[in-house]
């Protein structure tokens, strides 16, 4: 269950090559700075498809979004020397995203799911805007990408719009640095600054740039990475409340799991097994211990975080299946009737149904995890037969964890509203051409936002549990939970008494949706 992916700091001279197989490790990879290349052979390909598609247009076809309007316009036919304004009106008029930006990580995964559909050669454009998005993401240049504004079908058009001013010498962008050190300027002094020149958009270009799920699955396929990592950094945490509370390992047997044998419960039991394995908190207590079972949120973490675990590796599937796929309208394809030519088909698989699914199930598995880790805050805060009240160190005088198990409560309740599917609505757009859509992009968008809260929801157990299995001293856990224990202390060191928890939170918040705990 486990990703294979190595989780250290990308290698400055790590390359993707768009020519090589496609993943969310790869996605991950490409937004947090590796380069991408192309092969020639890629932009061989694109510029034979480009050729036949122009020989098309020599002879006056009607072909959707190339020489006419767009969705309930699509009846509108274009003349020739109209067509290259057209894919510029296309851009400025699609720019319509609101709302806070991507971030720069998002941003990138976006340009490379772009283009990497387009170097495919299924849409039509020329090497020269395969090539420009390359360079962008090489030279770091990060448009300025709205987060809200895109149905899911016609696939993600205001974001990707966005993105398409800054190719063309417009809108807003960035080059990318350390944290905290961008500086939003005009497209055109930014496309400068990095040494590209903006592309002037032939015909079908400005389409093929925005048509498509590129958007959703940034969005949803980067939190996806960070949603597995903290499932499988939950069994780590809820191990140590475990030994915290001095509860049992019984629940984990190998013999239970055998018997209902999910693949996310017999990793899950298996992982606790050797988390908890050789204690000294367990021993100590193992044999005049006559509580006969632990509450449901230690007992039944097999059955429920390995639910989460097998939710979560689905919709990594779909995703990755998307990652994958060419999702623009019209496709260009080699035709079976023309030697040596193509058609022009014009078909759905910008729709992000599929996504929009994986995204929502993701979202109700990451806030079941949550809810099952406030349970477990609940526990240790609240258990004083066995851990001081609140894991204060002078209760009373000092509140300890009272509040910081409120911010878990509300962090709860806000994934609770924000896991309402998103794709069980449609709202029709364009006169009713486009009727039905996916809305893809706000479940990628609410996934986001609720791995942020579990993982702050996470981070707040660690800490308790920290607190818990240190109360137990000089006992000693697990020598694998000693070793957490350790790089939890590095990066939130105990407390002294009553102190402001934020910056605690937050830190190790981030560790815990970018590492996985048990390979550190």
């Amino acid at each position: 269950m486990s990703s294979e992916h190595e989780h250290e700091e990308r290698e400055e001279d790590l390359v993707v090559s768009l020519g090589g197989d496609i993943s969310l490790d790869v996605l991950e990879d490409v937004a947090l700075g590796a380069e991408v290349s192309v092969p020639a052979a890629m932009l061989k390909n694109v510029e034979a498809r480009r050729a036949k598609l122009e020989k098309l247009l020599d002879s006056g076809k009607t072909m959707y979004g190339i020489n006419t309007g767009f969705g309930h316009l699509a009846s509108q036919k274009i003349s020739r020397e109209n067509l290259k304004d057209l894919q510029i009106n296309l851009i400025r008029s699609h720019s319509c995203g609101v709302g806070e930006p991507l971030s720069p990580e998002e941003a990138r995964a976006l340009m490379f799911a772009r283009v990497y559909e387009l170097a495919r050669g299924n849409s039509g454009v020329r090497p020269i805007v395969v090539e420009t998005l390359v360079n962008m993401l090489n030279k770091n240049v990060i448009p300025f990408i709205p987060r809200k504004g895109s149905v899911g079908a016609s696939g993600d058009l205001a974001p990707s719009a966005h993105m398409a001013l800054v190719m063309i010498g417009e809108g807003i962008a960035c080059i990318g640095g350390d944290e905290g050190d961008f500086e939003w300027k005009p497209g055109a002094e930014i496309m400068k600054e990095a040494g590209i020149n903006p592309i002037e958009l032939a015909e079908k270009e400005g389409l093929a740039l925005i048509n498509g799920t590129q958007a959703m699955k940034a969005v949803g396929g980067l939190a996806l990475q960070e949603a597995m990592n903290l499932a499988v950094n939950s069994l780590t945490i809820g191990a140590m409340t475990v030994e915290a509370l001095k509860g049992t390992p019984t629940a984990f047997d190998k013999r239970i799991h055998d018997l209902k044998p999910h693949e996310g419960q017999k990793f899950a039991a298996e992982m606790l097994r050797n988390l908890l394995m050789d204690s000294e908190i367990r021993k100590s207590h193992a044999e005049n211990d006559d509580r006969v079972q632990d509450p449901y949120c230690l007992r039944c973490m097999p059955q429920a975080i390995g639910a989460v675990l097998d939710t979560i590796s689905n919709s990594m599937e779909t995703f990755e299946t998307e990652l994958q796929s060419v999702t623009d309208n019209p496709l260009v394809v080699d035709s079976e009737d023309i030697e040596g030519g193509v058609d022009i088909l014009s078909g759905g698989n910008f729709h992000g149904q599929p996504l929009s699914f994986a995204a929502d199930f993701a979202c109700i598995a990451l806030t079941a995890l949550g809810n099952m880790s406030e349970r477990r805050i609940s526990q240790m805060v609240s258990n004083f037969k066995i851990l001081p009240p609140f894991l204060a160190r002078n209760p009373g005088l000092e509140s300890g964890f009272m509040i910081a198990h409120v911010t878990a409560a509300a962090l709860c309740n806000e994934n609770k509203v924000l896991c309402h599917p998103a794709s069980a609505d449609s709202i029709p757009t364009s006169a009713n051409q486009e009727d039905f859509v996916s809305m893809g992009m706000n479940a990628a968008n609410k996934l986001a936002e609720i791995v942020k809260n579990t993982a702050r929801i996470l981070a707040i157990e660690a800490l308790a549990a920290a607190e818990g299995i240190e109360y137990h001293r000089p006992l000693k856990s697990s020598p694998q939970l000693e070793k957490t224990l350790a790089f939890i202390r590095q990066t939130a060191p105990a407390f002294k008494g009553d102190e402001q928890f934020s910056s605690k939170i937050e830190n190790l918040s981030m560790y815990l949706s970018d590492f996985e705990l048990d390979e550190l």
